[in-house]
């Protein structure tokens, strides 16, 4: 696993997050409809898609792997944001912890298809 890829994945990806919250939080019609799942667990994706495309050699395992940790992780603490300023239940940090885990595994290998190939 490249920990490079996956500290610069994890990075971006969680302030993409933040930013959306804050988007989000400034629009409070937008917390009436799915912005937040639908754009957590496409950004979940991104970050797991940069995750692959930035990683050095590795097998498709392994780039889905730290896609979904990329994912992950910058998906739970996007909803820890959220939940604390009470835009959602604390039951959905769980929710986009899955969520964004599974795009991220699949952005991981989506990356690692569609990036330079080393």
């Amino acid at each position: 696993m490249d920990t490079t890829a996956l500290f610069r994945a994890t990075l971006v990806g969680t302030a993409l997050q933040l930013t959306m919250i804050l988007i989000g939080h400034l629009s409070p019609g937008l917390l009436q409809g799915n912005f937040f799942p639908i754009t957590g667990t496409f950004l979940g994706g991104v970050t797991g898609f940069l995750c692959g495309r930035w990683a050095a050699g590795g097998r498709m395992g392994q780039n889905a792997a730290a896609g979904a940790t990329a994912g992950g992780i910058a998906g739970v603490l996007g909803a820890a944001v959220s939940a604390a300023l009470g835009d959602v239940p604390l039951s959905t940090i769980g929710i986009a912890g899955a969520s964004t885990v599974v795009t991220g595994a699949i952005g991981g290998v989506l990356g690692k298809a569609l990036g330079p190939k080393r």
